[in-house]
């Protein structure tokens, strides 16, 4: 029996693989800042959307806050 049960050559081989792999960054998930508004595209009816714009600007706002009225945010 030898006393390296693995050829030094493949070792090394393996241990330089693995020295040198690239590796992932684990993923962060954004932190969540209470009043950060962020931008999106959302699809909404006309009728809707001219509902809001009526009233003039603070339309996007009025939209904010029925949408947190809706979702039990409020």
């Amino acid at each position: 029996m030898t006393r390296r049960p693995t050829n030094p050559r493949d070792a090394a081989e393996a241990a330089f693989r693995k020295a040198t792999a690239p590796q992932r960054a684990p993923e962060a998930r954004p932190a969540v800042v209470p009043g950060v508004k962020e931008a999106v595209t959302l699809r909404l009816d006309q009728d809707v959307l001219h509902k809001f714009q009526d009233d003039g600007p603070g339309w996007q706002e009025r939209i904010n806050a029925a949408l947190r009225k809706a979702a039990g945010l409020d």
